[in-house]
C-alpha cells in the first residue's frame, strides 16, 4: 500500500507505448538497437524509438518526453560512447524520475561495457563525465544528477550482451518485455473520465487503514455509477504486489447451475495457479480456499454482489486469507458491506458536470468537448443523465453523428420514454427487492415522494399498511433512494423515470389503467372521461390546501378509501357518500372548516372506520349513526362534540373496536360504560328512560360478555 500512493494513477500520464528505446544513436543507431526494435515491433510490443539523425542541443526533444512519461517499460542501451552524449544523460535522468514517481520498469542493456565501470563512473563513462564536469564546472547540479542517475541504472538488475550472440540477447529482452508487459491488468474504460479522481480520493481513505490485517474494501452505489470502472482501476494500481483475481458479473453467474462453484474454481485458478476440478459442492470449495490461501498475499474484486450467499462461497470469514490481503466488493447493496464489517465503505459518486460532459463529448464528438454549435444541446443531455457514467455513454453513442434536429427529437422523447439499455441496467435493482410492500414503495416514491419529508412519507405509507420504516431502509441500502441533511427522501431522476416506466408498463398502457397518475394532464384527461372515477379505489387528497368540496362521488361504486387529511378549507363533503356501497375508511382528521357530515353519510353500512379527530367545529353526530353496522373505529376527539349519540350502543361491531369521543379514548368495550353514564346525568335522567335507550343498554350488555 505504501508503495501505490507514490505511484498514484492520478501522477501517472496515460500510456502511449510499451517501452521507449535510448541509445547513443552514433554507436549503434543501425545494428544492436535497430535489430532490437524491429523484434519487439514483431511480437507485437509498441515500442518508441527516436528516429533522429543526429542529435541537436542537449534538450530532450517534446515527442522523446512523451515517449518517456507515456511509456511501461524503458529500455536503455549502455554503449561505450552512452555518456558522452548530454542528450542520454538528460534521458537517462527523466527516465530514473519515472521509475520513481510512476513505478516505470527500467531495464539496462549493457552492450560492451562493464556495469561496475558505469556504476562507479570509471573507463570510458569516467572518462566522459570528467568532461562534462571540466565544461559545466566542478559541483554542477546537472553533473551531480548525471552521476546518480548512472548509479541508479547499473544497480537496476538488466541484460550483458558481452561475449554472447547479438540474436540471443535480443530474444531474451524481448521475452523478459512480454512478461513484463503480461501483468494481467484490466482494461479500465476506453474513456476513464474522473477515474483517477476517485481513485486518489480512495487512496487517501484506504492509507489510513493500513495494518497488517486483511482488509476488506466495499464500493457502494446505484447501478451505471462507475463501481466496477474504479475497482478495476484500483485493481490495476496495485495489483503488481499481490496474487489477484478479479471476478466480474458475480450476480448474473450465480444464478446459473452451480454457479457458485463455477466462482470458487475461477479464484482458486487466479490465486494458486493451479486448475482444481473436483469441487462437487461449495463447502469443498470453501475448504480448499481455508486451506490454500492463507499463505498467500492475495487481491481479490468481487464484482457485482447481490447476495450474502456469495459471500459466503468466496470469502465468509478474514481467517480464510493471508495477512494483508486486500479484498474488493462491488455491490448496490450497502446491507452486504455491514453484514461483512468491511473496513471502508465508499459510495462511489456521480461525475460533476464538467467530468459527464467530457465523457458525454468522447462518446458524442470523438473528442473531449462537444463542438460549438452542440454545446447547449449537450449540457441539456448532461442535466437529464444526472453525473451517471452509464446513461452519458449510452445516450452520447446514440446521438454521435446525429443532426442538430435529431438531437432535439431525441431529447424530447427521452423526457417521455427513458433509453431501453438503462432502463434494463437500473431496473435490476429493483427486480431484486425481496418483497411486494418494497417495490410498492419504490413506485410510490418516484410517482409522489421525491423531496418529502421522511417522517411524512413514512406516516403516509404506514397508513396503507406497507411497513414503510422498514421498506425505506432497505431502499437507502439498495442505494435507490437517499436521505438529505434535512430528511428529505431524494432519488436519481433516471432512478425515477425507469419506476415510472414500470407503471407505464411496455408497451405503454393508457394512463386510465396505471395503478398511480402522477402527470397532471393524465389526471385530469382521466378524471374528465370518467374512465376511473368504475375501478378507482383509493382517493387521497390530504394536505390540499385549497380544497373547499370534494367531487361527486356517484361514478366511484368501487370506491374504498376517501383520505382528505388536513385539508384547511374544506367545508363540504358531497351528499353523494352516502351511494358508496363498498367504502371502508372516511379520514377527515383536521379539516378544520368542516361544520356539518352530509346525512347520507350514515348509509354507509361498509364502513369500518370513521375519523374525525381535530375536525373543531363538528359539533354533533346524528342518531341515524345505528345505520354504520359495521363501524369498528371512530375517532373525533378534538372536535366540538360534546354528547355521543345514544344509538352508538346499538353498534354490535364498533362494541369490540376502538373509539375516542367526548374525552373518552380506548377499546369501545372499555368507553361505553363512561359514555353510559354520562348519558344517565340528571339532565338526561327523564329522557333515558326511552325504550330505545334500554333497549341499547341491554345490546350492549348481552354483547359483552367479558364485562
Amino acid at each position: 500500500m505504501a508503495s501505490s500512493s507514490s505511484t498514484s494513477s492520478s501522477k501517472r500520464p496515460k500510456r502511449i507505448y510499451d517501452v521507449v528505446l535510448s541509445f547513443r544513436g552514433e554507436d549503434i543507431r543501425n545494428s544492436f538497437a535497430s535489430h532490437l526494435y524491429a523484434a519487439l515491433r514483431q511480437a507485437g510490443i509498441h515500442a518508441f524509438m527516436d528516429d533522429k539523425e543526429l542529435e541537436r542541443g542537449e534538450e530532450i526533444s517534446r515527442s522523446l518526453l512523451q515517449a518517456i512519461e507515456g511509456s511501461q517499460i524503458a529500455l536503455v542501451i549502455l554503449s561505450p560512447n552512452y555518456a558522452s552524449s548530454r542528450w542520454c544523460l538528460n534521458e537517462l535522468v527523466k527516465i530514473m524520475e519515472c521509475q520513481k514517481t510512476q513505478g516505470q520498469r527500467v531495464m539496462p542493456v549493457f552492450h560492451g561495457v562493464d556495469p561496475s565501470d558505469v556504476r562507479h563512473q570509471r573507463g570510458s563513462y569516467g572518462e566522459a563525465i570528467e568532461k562534462h564536469e571540466h565544461k559545466l564546472g566542478r559541483g554542477s547540479d546537472r553533473v551531480s544528477q548525471w552521476r546518480k542517475a548512472l548509479e541508479a541504472v547499473a544497480n537496476t538488475s538488466g541484460f550483458d550482451s558481452a561475449f554472447r550472440d547479438e540474436a540471443y540477447v535480443i530474444k531474451g529482452i524481448v521475452d523478459d518485455v512480454l512478461v513484463e508487459l503480461n501483468t494481467g491488468d484490466l482494461i479500465i474504460a476506453d474513456h476513464p473520465v474522473g477515474i483517477e479522481s476517485r481513485l486518489h480520493d480512495l487512496t487517501i481513505e484506504w492509507s489510513k487503514k493500513r495494518s497488517r490485517k486483511v482488509l476488506i474494501i466495499g464500493l457502494w452505489g446505484m447501478g451505471g455509477a462507475g463501481k466496477t470502472t474504479v475497482a478495476k482501476a484500483i485493481y490495476n494500481e496495485i495489483g503488481r504486489h499481490f496474487k489477484r483475481s478479479f471476478l466480474k458479473n458475480i450476480r448474473e453467474i450465480s444464478k446459473q447451475d452451480n454457479g457458485h462453484v463455477i466462482l470458487q474454481k475461477q479464484l482458486i485458478y487466479d490465486i494458486t495457479g493451479k486448475e482444481v476440478f473436483k469441487i462437487c459442492d461449495i463447502d469443498r470449495g470453501k475448504k480448499i480456499i481455508q486451506d490454500r490461501f492463507p499463505h498467500i498475499k492475495a487481491l481479490v474484486v468481487l464484482d457485482d454482489v447481490d447476495s450474502i450467499c456469495q459471500l459466503n462461497a468466496l470469502c465468509e470469514s478474514r481467517e480464510w486469507f493471508c495477512p494483508r490481503s486486500v479484498i474488493i466488493i462491488t455491490t448496490r447493496d450497502m446491507h452486504l458491506l455491514n453484514v461483512l464489517k468491511a473496513d471502508y465503505k465508499y459510495e462511489v459518486r456521480e461525475m460533476d458536470e464538467s467530468e459527464s460532459l467530457e465523457l458525454f463529448s468522447w462518446h458524442a464528438f470523438k473528442k473531449k468537448a462537444p463542438f460549438e454549435e452542440f454545446m447547449e444541446l449537450s449540457r441539456s443531455v448532461v442535466a437529464y443523465c444526472g453525473g451517471l457514467p452509464l446513461a452519458l455513454e449510452v445516450i452520447g453513442s446514440y446521438l454521435c453523428e446525429k443532426t442538430i434536429q435529431q438531437w432535439k427529437a431525441a431529447l424530447s422523447k427521452l423526457e417521455r420514454i427513458p433509453h431501453k439499455d438503462i432502463q434494463a441496467k437500473l431496473k435490476i435493482s429493483f427486480d431484486g427487492l425481496d418483497d411486494y410492500t418494497e417495490k410498492e414503495i419504490f413506485l410510490d416514491i418516484c410517482c409522489f415522494f421525491i423531496n418529502r419529508d421522511r417522517n411524512y412519507v413514512t406516516q403516509i405509507l404506514d397508513g396503507c399498511g406497507l411497513h414503510a420504516e422498514n421498506g425505506l431502509q432497505i431502499l437507502i441500502d439498495r442505494s435507490l433512494i437517499k436521505v438529505s441533511r434535512n430528511n428529505k427522501l431524494e432519488m436519481h431522476d433516471l432512478l425515477r423515470d425507469m419506476g415510472r416506466e414500470i407503471i407505464r408498463d411496455s408497451p405503454p398502457k393508457d394512463p386510465e389503467e396505471y395503478s398511480r397518475l402522477w402527470i397532471h394532464e393524465d389526471v385530469l384527461e382521466v378524471l374528465r372521461e370518467h374512465t376511473l372515477l368504475e375501478r378507482l379505489k383509493t382517493i387521497n387528497l390530504s394536505h390540499s390546501s385549497y380544497l373547499t368540496q370534494t367531487p361527486e362521488f356517484t361514478k366511484l361504486p368501487n370506491l374504498e378509501k376517501l383520505i382528505l387529511k388536513d385539508c384547511p378549507s374544506l367545508m363540504l363533503v358531497h351528499n353523494s357518500i352516502g351511494d358508496l356501497e363498498n367504502l371502508l375508511v372516511v379520514n377527515l382528521k383536521g379539516c378544520k372548516c368542516l361544520r356539518l357530515l352530509p346525512r347520507s353519510i350514515y348509509k354507509l353500512k361498509s364502513l369500518k372506520t370513521l375519523i374525525l379527530s381535530g375536525c373543531s367545529l363538528i359539533d354533533h353526530l346524528e342518531e341515524d349513526f345505528e345505520q354504520m353496522e359495521s363501524l369498528t373505529v371512530l375517532m373525533a376527539d378534538n372536535t366540538a362534540i360534546t354528547q355521543a349519540p345514544r344509538s352508538l350502543a346499538r353498534l354490535q361491531a364498533l362494541v369490540h373496536g376502538y373509539v375516542s369521543l367526548c374525552g373518552y379514548e380506548g377499546r369501545a368495550q372499555d368507553v361505553f360504560p363512561s359514555l353510559i353514564q354520562s348519558w344517565m346525568s340528571p339532565t338526561n335522567i327523564f329522557q333515558s328512560h326511552s325504550e330505545a335507550f334500554l333497549q341499547g343498554i341491554s345490546s350492549i350488555f348481552l354483547s359483552c360478555t367479558d364485562w
